[in-house]
């Protein structure tokens, strides 16, 4: 509880000097155009993040006509800011590039997120067990992991502001280390978003049939690149016969004990949850309620994602996106559930800016609003 001064006008005066702060520091961000902190930053006015309510029934048609209304929430990947941040749900992808010509058609497309499958296999099936780009059970590949992020970093490098992010699906605890020394050599120079996904908790549906991604070893592994955002998932059971299923409390309690065993808490890095769309739809109370624990030490997100064929109740799933926000939901789902969840609608949408601001200080002006509100 804040201690208030026994003269209102004094406490008036300091509350509207933090005001005046925050006005201030807003301002300098919005003057700023090009030559500061990292050459693929990107900007956006500053708000103070909304609290979560569950306690009365969510207006999902208020929530819809107000998405037009928000101002662009600060969104922290790769330690800075992303671009969209007023509706991350707008943001490309591409799913699975494990092959040349999938990686080729992706860097010649017109999407922004690049996601692909990693395991422990052989280049065309001859020479030594290393890390290649496939999902499992197959373990042949035309392309290996150094490869893929070579490719995408001289992309990058000549097509700058249009930079293509990359997400990093890794199979195994084994793969993953593996893969360390390349990601030592990798992650440092990337200038733009990069993800590294693992299946860490057993998840919805009676999943056994995929082992979890070992969470101490892999959090261990991701210390070393505090750039990342950490997306961190659970194992799942979905197709188009079933119906029933849910993240359960003791799923989402499994995961929140695993983000606080490992200190992840402590790094502040970003964390994003991948659910899986017919699943995420019947969950809605328990996915609240851990991004709501997990915000208060590391900003975090959805991203709901799909099988080419699962079950999807589209007006639930709509609805929990609306409950969080489009600021805090990406989708990565095929294009016929995406068009049936009709989210990019006039005034939906976000502009891109090119200008620049660090993370420190966007945390100072959190930092400046959480001191004014102490004081009010």
């Amino acid at each position: 509880m804040a201690i208030k001064s026994s003269d209102p006008r004094r406490d008036y005066q300091g509350s509207m000097s933090v005001a005046i702060l925050i006005c201030m520091l807003a301002h300098f961000v919005v003057k700023i155009n090009g030559t500061a902190v990292n050459d693929s930053v990107y900007y956006y006015e500053l708000v103070a993040p909304q609290p979560l309510r569950h306690s009365a029934p969510i207006d999902i048609e208020l929530q819809e006509h107000r998405q037009h209304d928000i101002v662009d929430m600060v969104r922290f990947d790769k330690g800075k800011l992303m671009a969209k941040a007023s509706n991350l749900t707008s943001i490309s992808w591409a799913h699975a590039v494990n092959s040349q010509q999938l990686l080729d058609e992706a860097l010649g497309g017109d999407i922004e997120m690049i996601e692909a499958d990693i395991v422990l296999g052989q280049l065309n099936g001859e020479g030594p067990v290393l890390p290649v780009m496939a999902h499992p059970p197959a373990t042949v590949s035309d392309l290996t992991l150094e490869e893929f992020l070579y490719q995408i970093k001289d992309y990058n490098e000549g097509h700058e502001g249009a930079e293509k992010g990359v997400k990093l699906d890794f199979k195994s605890i084994e793969v993953f280390e593996g893969s360390l020394d390349i990601l030592d050599e990798s992650i440092p120079k990337m200038t733009y978003p990069i993800w590294i996904n693992a299946d860490i908790i057993s998840g919805p549906v009676e999943q056994n049939s995929s082992v979890p991604v070992d969470p101490s070893r892999f959090f261990a592994g991701c210390m070393r690149y505090k750039q990342a955002v950490l997306s961190i998932g659970w194992t799942t059971r979905w197709s188009a016969d079933y119906r029933e299923g849910e993240y359960t409390q003791t799923q989402c309690d499994a995961m929140l004990q695993a983000i606080n065993d490992n200190n992840v808490t402590s790094t502040g890095q970003v964390i994003t949850f991948p659910v899986r769309a017919g699943i995420a739809a019947n969950s809605g109370p328990q996915l609240h309620a851990l991004v709501a624990a997990v915000n208060d030490t590391n900003e975090s997100t959805l991203t709901i994602w799909s099988s080419e064929n699962d079950y999807v109740n589209v007006a639930e799933l709509r609805k929990l996106i609306f409950s969080f926000g489009l600021d805090r939901v990406y989708l990565d789902v095929p294009e016929e559930l995406s068009s049936q969840l009709d989210l990019h609608k006039p005034g939906n949408g976000a502009g891109t800016f090119n200008s620049l601001v660090s993370f420190s200080f966007v945390s100072l002006c959190f930092w400046a609003f959480s001191s004014w509100l102490k004081s009010v």
